[in-house]
Parts: C-alpha cells; structure tokens; sequence
C-alpha cells in the first residue's frame, strides 16, 4: 500500500517533518518533529508542532508514533509534547540511542536519574524490525554512520532516510559527531541502494537549497544512484572516506547542538524544573 505523505518545513533548521498516514484509515505517524526554540531568548514554543496537530484533528487521524530516525543536533524534539496530545503514541527511534546517550550524558553531567538505556522511549528499534501504522507495513533499516542510532524507515513504497542522505545534490550527512563513521555510513548507504528497487521514494530529513534552488524534501532511489554528489555508483568506499572527512573538518558545530542533545536524548523531555519553578538547560565551557 502507498501511504499519504504530508511535509512540513521548519525554515529556523531546514528540516523536514511528515506526517505519513494510511490512506484506508485514520492511522498516522509523525516523523522528525521539531520544537521551536529561541536560543537567544531561551524560550520554546510549539508553533510549528501545531500545524502538525491541527492537520492531524482536522483529517480525523489516529497518531500511533512518533518516530526519531536519530538524537539530532540542529533542533529540539517535540515528540514529548506531541505525546501528550495522543498518549497513545508510542515515540520509537533506534537502539543506538543507548551509545549515544553513553557519549553525551558525561558531556552534560546528566546526575539528575538520567539512565542511558533507552528507557526514556516507548520503543527502541532494532535493524530489521517491523510495525505497521495502520495496514501499511513498515520496516526499520539501521544506517549508522552519521550517528549510531540512525535508521531509516520503510513506510509502503516511501523511505524516511533521516540525516544520512540529503537531496542528491546536496550528498551525505557529516560524519564528525561522537559515534559517527563516514566507512560506516558510505556502507550504511550503499546498503539501502542494493535492497531497494530505484522507484523507491525517498523522502530527506533536511534540505538547505545548495546553489539557491528551492527547498525539496522528495526524490528516490535511482535518482540517489545516479545524482548524488558524494555516494552516486562508481563512487569507492575509500573516496567518499576522504572527502567527507575533508568536508567534515570545514564545517562548523550546529547552533543549537547543546540545547538539542540534551534534550533528544531524553525523547525530547526538557528537564524537570527547579525549585523556582524554572527549568534549565546545561551549556558545558571549556570542556576538554
């Protein structure tokens, strides 16, 4: 079955969040959801997750999940929030949430019971699995590389790939972040072109419009085999090594990676508020 794919752009990150439904049904899931946060006035709102729920309520949808393809580290999750418009949803993202949580709780001297099991989602994804919104079949494709708990889903004939590949001219994600491998992610890629036939639609996690074209969220299989400019056929395991390491030391961190982190890695919980009844978020200095 082909589901109903409806994006949202979130211009402050270049992301893309779906809303990805059964046609035959109310079931839906929301993938990649993004809380507003204004760093300079440290204050989130949830504007943009309001347009998700009112399309939700105003189609008569039923959320399951809502689904992380990994802790990213340019916006803040709103899959907390989200959860409690539909506690219900279950909010799912891949086992090596748990390494990822190992890496980082040191980093934020998370002490306040944070554990680094996962337990903070209602699911944790393991490369292969299988669930269903609705009656489409879905499938969990593990892609590390750009993070350890990346995956991919396989929504009916629709791929959600997460950070691991933009638009085919905009490449691959960066490699440089605890966890990350380019070998590991090159592997990961050319895994999901050997399994899955080139009318597959795939469907990005961020697209920054490279050389000022307009922003796109779709394209598909073949057209990533034979356009993108890092991982297009031909292209050897140990080039793409070094031109995404050669890449990866050019770029610069992502604003909001402190704030992000340490929020996604609790399933985008903020953390609890202090005895004035404010809640604080920990920005490291001069960390070795």
């Amino acid at each position: 079955m082909i589901p109903d794919v409806h994006p949202f752009f979130h211009a402050d990150s270049n992301t893309w969040t779906y809303l990805v439904r059964d046609p035959s049904g109310p079931a839906a899931a929301i993938i990649d959801p993004v809380l507003d946060f204004d760093a300079k006035a440290a204050r989130t709102s949830t504007q943009s997750a309001q347009q998700l729920v009112d399309v939700v309520r105003g189609n008569g949808l039923h959320v399951q999940w809502i689904i992380e393809s990994h802790a990213h580290a340019d916006h803040l999750s709103a899959a907390q929030w989200l959860k409690a418009q539909w506690p219900g949803a279950k909010v799912a993202i891949g086992e090596g949430i748990r390494e990822v949580q190992k890496a980082f709780a040191p980093v934020f001297n998370l002490d306040d019971g944070f554990t680094a099991d996962g337990s903070q989602f209602d699911r944790l994804f393991r490369d292969g699995d299988s669930f269903r919104i609705g009656a489409i079949e879905a499938r969990v494709i593990a892609v590390p590389g750009h993070t350890s708990d990346s995956c991919a889903y396989l929504i009916g004939d629709a791929l959600f790939t997460g950070d691991s590949l933009f638009m085919p001219d905009g490449g691959t994600a960066r490699c440089d972040f605890p966890g990350g491998d380019a070998r590991v992610l090159f592997r990961s890629i050319r895994r999901l072109f050997d399994m899955l036939p080139d009318d597959t639609r795939v469907f990005v996690c961020h697209d920054y419009g490279p050389g000022g074209r307009e922003v796109a969220c779709e394209t598909t299989i073949g057209a990533q085999r034979r356009e993108n400019i890092h991982v297009r056929d031909g292209t050897g395991e140990d080039d793409y090594v070094a031109l995404r390491t050669a890449r990866d030391a050019t770029l610069a961190m992502p604003a909001l990676i402190l704030p992000a982190v340490q929020t996604n890695i609790r399933a985008g919980a903020l953390p609890s508020p202090e005895s004035n009844g404010v809640r604080y978020l920990k920005i490291p200095i001069d960390r070795l």
